[in-house]
């Protein structure tokens, strides 16, 4: 599991221009942003994306209760990053919610945290990077911000899975 911002920006890419000068490409209001919260099914590559307005504690839970409605008779084991939002608040009282009173093997849902500034071994990340490089390579259709959203997520819901290597070793965890 892991957060995305997906900027307007992130619709600028590299463009041809005549050699010795300088080519602008005006963007309107920089500072808009999505974020989007997603996570992979390691046994069957399906990937999970939803969009909030921001990444806290809130949104993080309301995520997590959105995998629950999902697999409503399994336990989660969560795998991710070690943003502030992920390792206290409204997170720890979830947790604590969920899995009051079972024996940590019957926990419900389970937090793992990967090691520190290690972005490399979330396979969330591979996915994020999959949309962010699909949306400048369709810069010309991104007249706005919406169309920037939708080609974000259109990278993703082209793909029917995801396999990526990574997900490999995290199946040794889970089993």
């Amino acid at each position: 599991m892991d957060e995305c911002h997906l900027l307007w920006g992130d619709a600028c890419g590299y463009i041809w221009g005549p050699p010795h000068q300088r080519v602008e490409v005006p963007i309107e209001n920089s500072r808009r942003r999505q974020t989007y919260y997603g996570a992979v099914d390691i046994y069957s590559g399906q990937f999970y994306l939803r969009p909030y307005e921001r990444a806290n504690g809130h949104y993080t839970v309301t995520f997590l209760r959105y995998l629950q409605r999902l697999y409503p008779d399994q336990q989660l084991v969560i795998f991710w990053d070690g943003a502030t939002y992920h390792r206290y608040g409204e997170r720890i009282d979830f947790l604590q919610q969920v899995n009051q009173g079972l024996a940590k093997h019957q926990w419900k849902v389970t937090c793992i945290l990967l090691a520190p500034h290690a972005a490399q071994e979330n396979p969330v990340e591979d996915v994020w990077l999959k949309a962010k490089t699909f949306v400048p390579q369709h810069f010309h259709v991104a007249t706005s911000f919406k169309k920037v959203k939708q080609l974000f997520v259109r990278a993703i819901e082209s793909e029917p899975y995801f396999d990526f290597p990574k997900l490999d070793q995290y199946m040794i965890s889970c089993t």
